[in-house]
C-alpha cells in the first residue's frame, strides 16, 4: 500500500534550511517524496494581516508559526525585501532532484496565489502559471508534471491551464482519493491526487492535540489501509521544531505497511481509465481557515 508523500516549500528560509534537513530525514528512513517550490518572490510578509486577523489563527498557534517561519521571513514583502526563491536557491533545488527525489511546482508567487485565486480571472491565471512553468524550466532543463496549488486554492482556468501546461496529474485538491476532475460539469483531463489527511498544522489547531500526540493522532487517521492508498502534505517550514513528531510518522507508517512515495510513483500504481469522475466543490476543512477546493461527489453519480 502506497502513501505518497507532498512537501510544499513555501519560502526562502524553507527552501534553503528546510529542504536539505527534510532530505537527509527522508533518506534515514528509505521514503521517497515530491518537493513542490514556491520559484518567485518570498511576500511572505503580506500574507501576516490575514493569518493573524481574528478568528483565522488561535493565539495558542501564533508563536508556533512565528518560530516556523523565522522573526526575518515574517517582514519579506513589507519591511524587508522580497528574496527571489528561485533565483537564490536553484542550488537547493536542482539538488533535491539530483538526490532522487521528485519535484514540482507549488507557485510563483504563492501569497498572492493563495490570497487571490479563487476568485481570478484567466489573464491573472495564465500569468501566474506562465511564470512558475517558465522558472523552473529555466532551473531544471525540463518542463514540471506536477502542480499543487498554494492553499489548495484553484478556479476553472487553472484547472484548465493543467492540461493545456502539460502537466501529467496535480495534487491541488483534498479529498478521498484520486480522480478526474470535473468543475461545473467540464471534465479536465488532468487527474487530480488530493491530499487524504490532515495535516500538522491543521490538527495543531484542533482542541486537545499538541506537539506530543500530534503523530499519534494522525497515525490513527491512517491505520485502516485503504484500497488507493493517502496522500499526505508537510510543509518545509515545519522543520526541526515538529522533528519528532515526523520521525514517529515515518516510522509508524511503515510500520502500518506503507511504502512511502513520490506523487509520481504513487500515479504509476494508478489506472487512468479507471479513476473516477467527480466534480470540485469548495468547502472548509477542520483546523484551516476559508473555503478549499475539495472533491465534490462523483459526476453523474445514480444517473
Amino acid at each position: 500500500m502506497k502513501l505518497a508523500l507532498k512537501i510544499d516549500v513555501r519560502t526562502w528560509r524553507g527552501t534553503r534550511e528546510g529542504v536539505p534537513w527534510l532530505m537527509d530525514l527522508l533518506a534515514t528512513y528509505g521514503a521517497r517524496a515530491t518537493f513542490l517550490f514556491t520559484l518567485g518572490p518570498d511576500h511572505t510578509g503580506r500574507a501576516l494581516p490575514g493569518l493573524f486577523r481574528r478568528g483565522a489563527v488561535s493565539t495558542a498557534r501564533r508563536q508556533p508559526i512565528v518560530s516556523q517561519l523565522g522573526f526575518k521571513t515574517l517582514f519579506y514583502g513589507t519591511l524587508l525585501p522580497s528574496p527571489d526563491i528561485g533565483a537564490e536557491c536553484a542550488d537547493v533545488m536542482r539538488s533535491t532532484r539530483d538526490a532522487g527525489f521528485e519535484v514540482g511546482i507549488h507557485a510563483y508567487d504563492r501569497v498572492a496565489w493563495q490570497r487571490h485565486a479563487a476568485g481570478a480571472g484567466a489573464d491573472w491565471t495564465l500569468r501566474q502559471m506562465q511564470q512558475a512553468c517558465a522558472r523552473f524550466e529555466e532551473i531544471f532543463g525540463e518542463p514540471a508534471r506536477v502542480h499543487g496549488a498554494s492553499g489548495w486554492q484553484m478556479n476553472r482556468h487553472a484547472y484548465r491551464l493543467t492540461q493545456r501546461l502539460g502537466f501529467s496529474y496535480c495534487s491541488d485538491t483534498r479529498g478521498r482519493g484520486p480522480f478526474i476532475p470535473v468543475y461545473k460539469a467540464e471534465i479536465v483531463a488532468c487527474p487530480q491526487l488530493p491530499t487524504t489527511v490532515p495535516t500538522l498544522d491543521e490538527l495543531l489547531g484542533l482542541d486537545g492535540v499538541t506537539v506530543d500526540n500530534v503523530a499519534e493522532r494522525t497515525l490513527g487517521l491512517t491505520r485502516e489501509l485503504p484500497q488507493l492508498g493517502h496522500v499526505y502534505t508537510l510543509r518545509a517550514e515545519l522543520g526541526r521544531r515538529l522533528a519528532p513528531a515526523l520521525e514517529k510518522l515515518l516510522e509508524g507508517w511503515r510500520l502500518q505497511g506503507y511504502e512511502l512515495v513520490s506523487l509520481n510513483q504513487y500515479m504509476e500504481s494508478l489506472a487512468f481509465k479507471d479513476l473516477p469522475r467527480h466534480e470540485i466543490a469548495a468547502g472548509e476543512v477542520p483546523g484551516r481557515p476559508g473555503a478549499l477546493a475539495l472533491q465534490g461527489r462523483e459526476f453523474l453519480a445514480g444517473v
